[in-house]
């Protein structure tokens, strides 16, 4: 539900939908129509295409996604990852491709070709290498290949896997994470208690502090903790790993998703920045992560950010070593307050905020290669721009600057003279696009944009972004996608609140049209102009429903204020958006039919699915519930993460000022009479599974008309491919079985 993890993130009705409407120029004219043009590798396709149709999911479940983009030192090569479905053994595999930016028609090049996966290229120093992680030896470990010929060869051997890496800019160590016991004075010590604990007939688990369990796995005792070891003249991992982190209770990165993000190597190579949250018995309720700093070489981490009792995380060194960077939040125990960028003169110690008054929240966070700006991403009216801060002086005036248009900026990467950044939409999956970083750094903003709400003007410089990849342009050549078309309606409390409609693929003027009407997670994330792997409107679009979302009260992208609006308030403002929202996209959208409509949500979207059928009985024909609390107060109990629900609550479970009890679906079962599908996965911990076999029961016993689909191998997310598409086909049938077409 939530968020995954500790996190890594008004204008008139009319002006703020042409506002965005302006956004959306890029994200259904020439991107969507580049798609078409070639496949992944670049060769363009040949066959004449087949009749129009909609997208599917198994469409969805097939699709090449690209990410990881990795720029040569000097900026004119992009390295980056390909996965690629295997149906046959049920998962998806991976490999590095690479693509020579000098030359405007250059097609990208598959460097690895293995039955196993690899993934995350980091480059050497001079670009000569490629280093990346592959399980092809069985577990995952570091492997490089040269550019100029020949075959991979692996750089480390350790009996335990490394998670992630990254290569000193003086190229004589690695940095690493690996999963190790802190207690063990090597990595042979970790794999032979963990063998000899897999080999005992006592399978009993004994905790005595939280957490016990987080994400989908049960706590065995391990730590992730960030490593360095010296590289040979010929780049082979030499003596033994030195623990850089491994002094601190900590997992670093921090579990269940952190990666690379969560850790620096000064440009001189000398010294790491990391985050961890050394909580101890007080984890399972704690968001204090700190920035530490230590030797590459080994020693006593120092915390660099002890003063601040949140979170603090995503450090990244300047290319000249200047500077550190990093996001705080500023309010303990929340894990959607607002990142602050946070700047520290590494030759003074001070540090100051970049652009405060900017009401937005960066999700990502990457240097210029000039060192004088800092690149970031954040939600924004229902879109996730890039966006350039600088300069980094504590004396000089900054600026916010949009660099692009509309869409999700998911990576950014920059070097030498060149800014990569992976652009995705409702209409397209990710692809990427290169800007030069001469116009980036010369973008200028009319004005410093201080706390406004409206859209910054966007820079003529994202209008010159070249578009690099074309993946699935030949699987999806006859794939016609739903228009998303965006809009705006006066909200709870008379706020503009933003949506996204979806038109089906086969839309005709005059025919009206079922509708599902989609309720995001979180809660406090955007439905934004984004792509999903989930819950991907194109699905339901490709099946000839109509789509619609709503960014609520607590969507991000909005002012903060808006986002820490939900707080203490589940099922109040949120449930009004939604009642009004749907009906100003019934008055806007003549080909929407509301009456026929199906409401469908996941996490907190599947909690107000329960919230819905006990006080908006007479909304919608069917609902679709995944992985959504039934019972508040028992969720206080049984999740893992107990920071999530203690602040959304006011307290603890048993704290009788808390509002368990004011926004629990639970006490308003006995209103419910709507048909409901309920999906949820059993290594779930973040939602129990048992709140879906209660929701169940519940619609059992009252006599509705209901369905339980339960995953014994899927958690908060259902990932597999071919429980993917069980998963589409259950909701879509349900669907079916519901509404009229």
């Amino acid at each position: 539900m939530l968020r995954a993890r500790v996190p890594s993130f008004r204008c008139a009705p009319r002006a703020a939908a042409l506002a965005a409407g302006a956004l959306l120029a890029l994200a259904t004219g020439s991107a969507l129509a580049a798609q078409a043009a070639a496949p992944a590798a670049g060769a363009p396709a040949t066959s004449p295409p087949a009749a129009p149709r909609g997208f599917t999911p198994d469409d969805l479940a097939r699709l090449d996604r690209v990410s990881d983009p990795q720029l040569s030192p000097d900026g004119t090569r992009l390295a980056y990852v390909v996965r690629e479905t295997d149906f046959d053994a049920n998962r998806g595999r991976t490999d590095v491709w690479l693509l020579d930016l000098r030359a405007s028609d250059a097609q990208p090049v598959r460097i690895t070709r293995h039955e196993a996966s690899d993934s995350s290229p980091r480059w050497s120093p001079a670009g000569d290498v490629l280093y990346f992680l592959s399980t092809r030896g069985g577990n995952s470990q570091v492997w490089r290949i040269a550019l100029a010929g020949g075959e991979a060869m692996p750089v480390t051997a350790f009996p335990v896997d490394v998670a992630n890496f990254e290569v000193s800019p003086r190229g004589d160590r690695l940095v690493f994470s690996a999963t190790v016991f802190r207690d063990c004075p090597d990595f042979a010590c970790t794999k032979s208690r963990l063998d000899e604990r897999a080999k005992s007939q006592e399978t009993g688990r004994t905790y005595d502090e939280l957490f016990v369990r987080h994400w989908d796995a049960w706590r065995d005792g391990t730590r992730s903790v960030l490593h360095s070891v010296a590289l040979d003249s010929g780049g082979r991992a030499t003596g033994q790993p030195v623990s850089l982190s491994g002094s601190l209770d900590a997992d670093a990165p921090s579990k269940p998703f952190g990666g690379e993000e969560e850790y620096t190597i000064s440009p001189d190579g000398t010294r790491v920045a990391f985050a961890a949250r050394v909580a101890g018995r007080a984890e399972a309720w704690s968001t204090n992560l700190d920035v530490y700093e230590v030797a590459i070489d080994g020693g006593t981490p120092q915390n660099l950010t002890a003063q601040n009792r949140a979170t603090d995380t995503h450090p990244a060194y300047s290319p000249d070593g200047r500077w550190l960077a990093w996001l705080a939040m500023a309010r303990p125990g929340f894990e959607a307050d607002r990142y602050a960028i946070l700047v520290r003169d590494t030759q003074t110690g001070e540090s100051f905020e970049l652009a405060p008054a900017w009401d937005r929240s960066p999700h990502a966070l990457e240097w210029s290669a000039d060192s004088r700006s800092v690149l970031v991403t954040a939600d924004e009216l229902g879109n996730q721009p890039l966006f350039r801060i600088g300069p980094v002086d504590r004396r000089a005036t900054r600026q916010v600057v949009r660099l692009t248009d509309g869409g999700t900026v998911a990576e950014v990467a920059a070097s030498g003279g060149t800014v990569v950044y992976a652009l995705q939409h409702l209409a397209s999956a990710a692809q990427f696009y290169a800007l030069d970083a001469r116009a980036v750094a010369s973008a200028r903003a009319p004005s410093a944009n201080g706390s406004s709400t409206a859209p910054a003007p966007v820079a003529p410089v994202a209008r010159t972004a070249r578009q690099l990849t074309r993946a699935n342009a030949e699987r999806l050549a006859n794939v016609r996608m739903g228009e998303p078309v965006p809009f705006s309606f006066a909200g709870a409390g008379g706020r503009t609140v933003y949506g996204w409609a979806v038109k089906p693929w086969n839309h005709e003027p005059g025919r009206r049209y079922p509708l599902a009407f989609i309720v995001h997670g979180g809660p406090q994330v955007s439905f934004a102009n984004n792509w999903s792997y989930r819950w991907n409107p194109q699905t339901y679009a490709g099946a000839g429903y109509a789509v619609v979302a709503i960014d609520f009260h607590g969507s991000p992208g909005y002012g903060q204020a808006f986002t820490d609006s939900i707080s203490g308030d589940w099922g109040g403002k949120p449930l009004e958006d939604l009642k009004l929202g749907l009906a100003a996209a019934a008055r806007q959208f003549d080909w929407i039919d509301a009456a026929n409509a199906c409401a469908l949500g996941a996490s907190y979207g599947g909690y107000m699915i329960n919230w819905i059928a006990g006080n908006w009985a007479d909304g919608f024909r069917c609902l679709v519930n995944h992985a959504g609390i039934l019972d508040t107060r028992s969720m206080g109990y049984m999740t893992e993460e107990l920071w999530f629900t203690e602040w959304e609550n006011g307290g603890t479970p048993w704290d009788p000022k808390a509002d368990y009890e004011k926004w629990n679906p639970a006490n308003h079962v006995g209103n419910w009479r709507t048909p409901m599908l309920v999906l949820h996965g059993e290594l779930d911990f973040r939602v129990p599974y048992t709140q879906g076999i209660g929701t169940f029961t519940a619609l059992q016993r009252r006599g509705i008309d209901s369905r339980l689909v339960m995953f014994p191998d899927e958690n908060h997310w259902i990932l597999k491919p071919r429980n993917s598409v069980q998963w589409h086909r259950e909701v879509l049938g349900w669907l079916g079985r519901h509404l009229r077409q």
